[in-house]
């Protein structure tokens, strides 16, 4: 297994796409972090990667697996990537860090989780908004028991997800395209940290409405829970409503959204060819940077209901609305956005300590996204295992 002398995390990072230049602005300005590998195919993100980090440049997965001195892997490839990727980095002796979903089937993800267990490595799954700062306050204010069980939540998000540029196989639900795998897996991986406890039942409606974008782009589902806890979730991504408008015009990643915006998307897609417009929003790309962010990030409206008040996290803190008044438990500015996946990967590969998002996790989020197309095939409630 690699480790290193200075006491970093030295990551290699499979896939310059749009996963990494999200994730880039943490890597930049957390001192924890040192970039010290990448592989894709494109050339022009290999240079750029190794002008700005310093770094080596692979081609293949493969060769970044072999590299010493690499000790974290970070995977932020195409869905149907992420299992041989893992297995991979992980006989190569390396923790890994990989995108949600983890896999597009539970026998892949429940490989991935033995190859962990025999390297001897840990598989964290995430980025996801279930590491949010906010999620991350409202669960110890949960945990501490002075609001009583939680009995109930709602997660809601209307955004433009369908219309931004997409990769063929990302319009199409069997190979991991649409709204349940790529944003379901956010949603549920929100609402099962709030609740704290296993959801046994899944009951959803999927709607595929757009035959020129033909995944799903929109869902409805209802969960229950082992502790008598249900949740609702609702997510469209058809670009018309959205639900940013209830969060202060703050958008996901935490940056101030213009409503004037209206349509952008429709609007951009129609302009030009998709493939350029994908390749802008990638590493390297001309729409890739990011502003700072001036909030912490979010993935819409979201309310818990405990037995003596309602939790509603925000970008800036959780409001409890308790019997008399609201209060607000503010969290400071980020100064590091997404400081929280580092917290988890540092606190796994440098310190030893078992993460929340395990692949053990990752691989039941995945189960309630299956469960929930399921459903909606079906059209009745799909039981999930204890």
């Amino acid at each position: 297994m690699a480790h290193t002398a200075d006491g970093l995390l030295n990551i290699g990072v499979i896939g310059l796409g749009r996963g990494f230049a999200l994730m880039a602005p943490t890597f930049r300005a957390d001192p924890r972090c040192r970039l010290v590998a990448a592989a894709d195919p494109r050339p022009e993100a290999r240079t750029r990667f190794e002008a700005e980090f310093s770094g080596r440049a692979y081609d293949d997965a493969e060769a970044l697996c072999a590299d010493p001195t690499v000790n974290l892997v970070y995977i932020a490839s195409p869905h149907q990537h992420h299992a041989a990727q893992a297995i991979a980095a992980a006989r190569a002796g390396k923790h890994v860090l990989v995108e949600k979903p983890m896999a597009l089937e539970p026998s892949a993800c429940r490989a991935m989780i033995a190859a962990a267990r025999e390297a001897g490595v840990h598989l964290i799954v995430g980025p996801s908004h279930g590491f949010d700062a906010s999620i991350a306050k409202a669960a110890e204010l949960i945990a501490t028991g002075d609001y009583g069980a939680v009995r109930m939540a709602q997660a809601l998000n209307y955004t433009d997800f369908l219309y931004r540029p997409r990769r063929p196989e990302e319009l199409d639900t069997a190979q991991g395209g649409g709204v349940v795998f790529s944003q379901g897996a956010h949603q549920i991986d929100v609402i099962r940290r709030l609740v704290g406890s296993p959801v046994t039942r899944v009951r959803a409606q999927v709607g595929a409405w757009d035959p020129a974008r033909p995944a799903d782009g929109a869902y409805t589902a209802f969960l229950s829970f082992a502790n008598g806890a249900a949740a609702s979730l609702t997510y469209s991504g058809y670009g018309r409503y959205d639900t940013d408008e209830l969060m202060g015009w703050i958008g996901e990643t935490g940056r101030p959204k213009d409503p004037a915006a209206y349509g952008a998307a429709r609007r951009r897609l129609s302009s030009g060819a998709e493939g350029t417009l994908k390749a802008e929003r990638a590493y390297g790309g001309a729409g890739a940077d990011l502003p700072p962010a001036e909030h912490h990030e979010h993935f819409g409206p979201i309310i818990v209901s405990c037995e003596r008040a309602d939790l509603r996290p925000l970008a800036d803190g959780v409001l409890i609305y308790g019997d008399e008044k609201p209060q607000l438990h503010e969290l400071a500015a980020p100064t590091v956005p997404r400081k929280e996946v580092i917290d988890q990967a540092w606190g796994a590969v440098i310190e030893g300590r078992a993460p929340l998002h395990t692949g053990e996790w990752g691989l039941a989020n995945l189960e309630v996204c299956l469960a929930m197309l399921r459903s909606s095939a079906e059209g009745r409630e799909i039981d999930l295992p204890a």
